[in-house]
């Protein structure tokens, strides 16, 4: 178990330095177009989330600010994934964008697209989610908890999270060894 543990922690961070490679060799022209991209699809998910979650909305309205993923995940026996996405503060309208990595044991095989929207209640909650400071496996476990408390319109330890696939919203979102970092290029 051990050596499957060490197996999938070195694939993970293969994968995250994988990801940062490809994105530090994006050329300067395309980070205007890479940004209006992101920024669409972000406007896209919401509107997703909006439609297939009643209460949604009233609790974006209520949030400091939001961050909002594209991803996909594969795996067989070791998972990984990633995706990008940006956060946003509603107060200053400033956008930071990010990428996110995720890795882990599992024992699905294929491979699955989704959003994840993350509302926060307050500007710490946010300011600490761009820092890299965020607990996403506290945080994912606290709001979804065993009932999935955040599909209810209330802020959970200050976040609410939605994961979103082809399927609609699922019950409980998952982001569980899941790291959030800036993407210097695009900011």
């Amino acid at each position: 178990m051990v050596g499957t543990h060490r197996f999938a922690c070195m694939a993970f961070a293969l994968a995250l330095v994988s990801l940062g490679s490809a994105a530090a060799q994006e050329p300067d022209a395309d980070v205007a177009q890479k940004r209006a991209e992101i920024d669409t699809k972000t406007e896209q998910i919401l509107e997703k989330l909006f439609a297939e979650r009643e209460g949604a909305r009233e609790l974006y309205d209520k949030s400091q600010g939001y961050a909002v993923f594209a991803a996909t995940k594969a795996g067989f026996l070791v998972t990984g994934g990633g995706g990008t996405g940006v956060a946003v503060d509603k107060g200053s309208g400033s956008r930071t964008y990010m990428r996110m990595g995720t890795g882990g044991v599992g024992l699905g095989i294929g491979a699955q697209r989704y959003e994840l929207v993350i509302l926060f209640e307050s500007e710490p909650y946010l300011s600490r989610f761009i820092e890299g400071g965020w607990n996403a496996s506290a945080s994912a476990q606290a709001a979804a908890g065993k009932d999935g408390v955040t599909l209810t319109s209330s802020f959970v330890d200050g976040v609410a999270l939605f994961q979103l696939t082809d399927r609609g919203l699922m019950a409980q979102a998952d982001v569980s060894g899941t790291r959030f970092w800036v993407v210097d290029d695009l900011n």
